[in-house]
């Protein structure tokens, strides 16, 4: 009861509780500019350019049972993707995956950080052996099913980390249009 008072009594208040609007002497118009005297931390920018990004980066736009489309060029079956170049890969299934299919990786200058690894429509288990003899390289290796290893490839390197990927394509009705293709 004495709670229901309480509010009763604020309810009826809050007309007097307002704040009166305050006159400013200056109201900024709506046209009005910031200029560098307006604003007291302003400060000129000085951007140095370091290294240019590459002009061509690695994106796979979509995939299908054939292949993958790597920036806008066709790849049938199996493939490796190198941070500027993609060869085929000689591999029919992930237990086709020995130690020499992956010593392409660790060949190349400047040293791959991370391998991405499609297995298909599923994440199936590679060798031990292999794994391992890639790792002893310094080459981290990611295996996922290929859906998901197109995705984080194109993550890393958006994210610009020298990434390679080998990818087997996912059978059957498995595929990903990219939005150019779909509005063609």
């Amino acid at each position: 009861m004495a709670t229901a008072l309480a509010l009763r009594s604020l309810y009826r208040a809050r007309h007097s509780l307002r704040c009166l609007p305050v006159e400013l002497p200056w109201a900024p118009r709506r046209g009005h500019r910031l200029s560098p005297a307006d604003d007291e931390l302003y400060q000129r920018t000085r951007i140095s350019l370091l290294q240019r990004e590459a002009a061509q980066a690695m994106y796979i736009d979509s995939y299908n049972s054939r292949g993958f489309m790597i920036n806008g060029n066709r790849v049938l079956g199996p493939c490796a993707l190198l941070p500027h170049s993609v060869v085929q890969w000689n591999v029919g299934s992930h237990q086709d995956i020995t130690e020499e299919s992956f010593s392409l990786f660790w060949l190349l200058e400047p040293r791959i950080e991370i391998v991405v690894v499609g297995t298909g429509d599923r994440t199936e288990r590679l060798q031990s052996q292999v794994l391992q003899a890639v790792r002893q390289r310094g080459i981290a290796v990611e295996v996922q099913d290929t859906p998901n290893a197109c995705a984080t490839f194109n993550f890393l390197c958006h994210e610009g980390r020298v990434t390679g990927a080998a990818l087997i394509p996912p059978p059957g009705g498995t595929s990903l249009t990219s939005l150019g293709q779909a509005a063609q």
